[in-house]
């Protein structure tokens, strides 16, 4: 079972804590003059970083010579409170050398549709898109 613990620091901050001991700050949006995340950002992180943890992992085995990854990742959302998100989209930056474009496609399809539990989960609430980008180095 995953259990995370949030604490109440002050005012709208609060601090994250996982089952590791690894904290994070969360809080209202920066126009209210606070530092922290938002909590809503935190699932685009958490899309985000499950499914590049996964893309990384799959190009290694693979011997791909990957220098870098990055991930935008955007998400709509209702305009009214709850502001339910209705679908998302990861746009990969894929670095390296002789990186073969199967092998991305590949890499990113399966991450994202066989091992990411959180792209598993959203896919509830809406589409979870994808496109990459190859730089070579």
């Amino acid at each position: 079972m995953a259990e995370a613990t949030i604490k109440w620091l002050e005012e709208k901050r609060f601090v994250g804590v996982d089952s590791t001991d690894h904290g994070i700050v969360i809080s209202t949006p920066k126009e209210d003059g606070r530092i922290g995340a938002k909590p809503s950002d935190l699932l685009l992180l958490a899309l985000g970083s499950c499914t590049a943890h996964g893309v990384v992992d799959i190009l290694q085995k693979k011997r791909q010579k990957l220098t870098g990854l990055e991930v935008r990742v955007t998400g709509e959302q209702q305009p009214d409170p709850p502001w339910t998100f209705t679908g998302f989209h990861m746009h990969f930056v894929v670095r390296g050398r002789d990186l073969s474009e199967k092998a991305v496609e590949d890499a990113i399809r399966i991450s994202h549709e066989k091992y990411c539990s959180v792209a598993a989960t959203l896919r509830h609430a809406g589409p979870v898109t994808h496109d990459y980008e190859i730089i070579e180095e």
